[in-house]
This record gives structure tokens, sequence and C-alpha cells, in this order.
């Protein structure tokens, strides 16, 4: 295998990763609002739904995964790259999203405000990039 296939590889594993990580917080955002008693996703914190009952194990755990996503992904892209920044930068975010599993909306002082603003510009983001690194790269000619 000569280094530019690794590198593809490496990109496509990215790519799948990164496009698999908001489709599977999309879906528990969904299932969870469904299932919360009394939960608007008009009216309440997407946060709300990690100190619900009943659907706390499914939201934070979903955070989890989304930050384990973000780190192997962070980590394949510097495998194909070469930048040490990259992984910086998704291991930053994937300390985030775990950080947000582990310290919830019932602990005071550790949650802002206008998290859609940051949360769906961001998944929609990570969906598309995840798709961009899935194709393949064109021939350099």
């Amino acid at each position: 295998m000569h280094g530019t296939d690794l590198a593809d590889n490496n990109r496509t594993a990215a790519g799948v990763l990164l496009f698999l990580l908001p489709v599977q917080f999309m879906t528990a955002l969904m299932a969870g609002a469904a299932i919360a008693p009394g939960y608007s996703i008009s009216r309440n914190a997407i946060s709300d739904l990690g100190v619900i009952d009943a659907t706390a194990w499914l939201f934070n755990a979903s955070r989890i995964i989304a930050g384990l996503l973000n780190i192997i992904g962070g980590y394949l892209l510097y495998r194909s790259y070469g930048k040490g920044w990259i992984l910086a930068v998704f291991v930053l975010a994937g300390i985030g999203a775990i950080g947000a599993a582990v310290f919830t909306l019932d602990i005071p002082g550790t949650h802002g405000g206008s998290e859609r603003m940051i949360v769906y510009p961001a998944l929609l983001w990570l969906t598309a990039f995840g798709g961009y690194l899935m194709a393949p790269l064109a021939e350099k000619r």
C-alpha cells in the first residue's frame, strides 16, 4: 500500500465518522424529545434532555459518542494531512462534547444560553464536511 493510499483511507474513514457524528446525535435528540415527558424542542434547551430521567442516559451517551467520534475523526485527519492543528481542534471539540455529558445542566454554572445557535450549525457543517471527506480525491494532473 502506498503512502497516499493510506492517507486516502484515513481521510475516508474520518469522513464516515464525522458524518455519523451528527446523524447519531440528531437521532438521539429527536428520540429524546419524543420520549421526554413535557419536553418541547422549541421551549426547552437541548441540554435539558441530559437531566430528564427518561432521556439522560440516551442524550449523555450520545454526547460521549459524539466526543469520541470527534477525537478519532480528528486523529484520522491528522494521519491523512500531517497537520497538528487539525488534531488539536477536533480533540478540543471532542473534550467539549464529553464535558457537556459529564457536567450536565443540573450542575450550576456549567452551561450557557444560546446552544442551538452553536449546535445546529456545527452539526450541519460536520455532515457536509464528512460527506466531502468521503468523496474520492480528484487525480492530480
